[in-house]
């Protein structure tokens, strides 16, 4: 829990922004590669379509642009940032980071950088090591990304995950404030129950990149869905109604909720856990579909240059995913 000390920085959202690819693969595109409809897809999922990114892009690229909108909308330069957080499960490479590469088209020579992985939860856990850097006084400045590149990750020939994923990159910086606003608590967590769930096995030491492992498609995304789902649909209010418990308040004071986008379903069933009208959540699965560690950053920067935010409003954040984790806070809007 974050303390309630005006005295103690804490970190609040200055700019955000969002870059998504100009491909646009709709449900009926889908239709004519793998059995399936749009009909089957948008009562199971909500989506409706998604963007692919374009054989030469790299999650970098489609990442630097989310992070100059959101310098932009801070009004900072990169050269004055203290730390570059980069969430991902789809880096450039291996080594070295893609936080570094950042780092270096950004110019932001001063500022420290590195990668974390926590699949779909990855920006709201990096949201909360920014928060830890700033109320230390460690950093003053920090910009976190989730940005993912999934659709070189599918199995197109597997209807049931497919349909599900897409590409984007959300951005936020994160400034140090003194006058109540930031992130007010957080909660993570996580139950590793490893790729058999959900997950992308192969690729890695334990099952090196082959020829058997490239033909096994064991560098594809794998989900039993019926698992993740049962996970979902209690992990989304669970830690939703823990950060809420560390912050001292109930579901009906926030004016918002940022719910990782992965089935229209999932975010339907934490409404009515929380008795928190449907209205209040920002939902946008029917274009983007489940974007990983970009889902949250982008939903919440396409509602903050909507204008659905104001000055005060206590919104939450909350992801879920591969690992499984979980993760959610509740920030007081700064801006």
């Amino acid at each position: 829990m974050i303390t309630e000390n005006l005295n103690r920085p804490r970190a609040a959202i200055i700019g955000t922004g969002f870059c998504v690819p100009e491909r646009v693969m709709t449900n009926y595109d889908l239709e004519k590669i793998v059995d399936t409809s749009d009909r089957w897809i948008v009562e199971r999922t909500g989506i409706r379509e998604r963007r692919i990114a374009a054989d030469d892009v790299a999650t970098s690229d489609i990442a630097y642009e989310a992070a100059l909108k959101a310098l932009e909308d801070a009004g900072i330069r990169a050269a004055e940032l203290d730390l570059i957080i980069v969430a991902t499960l789809t880096p450039d490479y291996l080594t070295p980071s893609t936080a570094s590469l950042l780092q270096k088209r950004l110019g932001a020579d001063r500022a420290a950088a590195f990668d974390l992985q926590s699949a779909c939860s990855g920006f709201v856990y990096g949201a909360a090591v920014a928060a830890q850097f700033i109320e230390n006084g460690f950093y003053k400045r920090i910009l976190v990304i989730g940005a993912e590149i999934l659709s070189k990750y599918i199995n197109w020939e597997d209807r049931n995950t497919c349909v599900l994923f897409g590409d984007g990159a959300g951005a936020a910086v994160f400034g140090a404030a003194e006058d109540g606003s930031g992130i007010l608590s957080c909660d993570l967590g996580s139950d590793g129950r490893g790729p058999e769930v959900l997950g992308i096995p192969g690729g890695g030491t334990r099952y090196p990149a082959s020829e058997d492992t490239i033909s096994r498609k064991v560098n594809r995304i794998h989900m039993d869905g019926r698992d993740v789902f049962r996970f979902a649909v209690k992990a989304l209010p669970n830690t939703l109604k823990r950060s809420l418990e560390k912050a001292g308040m109930t579901a009906d004071e926030l004016a918002w909720i940022v719910p990782h986008q992965a089935n229209i379903r999932i975010i339907e069933a934490a409404s009515k856990r929380l008795a928190m009208p449907l209205e209040r959540f920002i939902v946008n699965i029917e274009r983007y579909g489940n974007i990983s560690a970009a889902s949250v950053p982008v939903a919440l920067a396409e509602a903050d240059a909507a204008g659905k935010f104001n000055k005060g409003d206590l919104i939450a954040l909350a992801g879920f995913g591969a690992g499984l984790t979980w993760a959610s806070c509740v920030v007081k809007w700064a801006k």
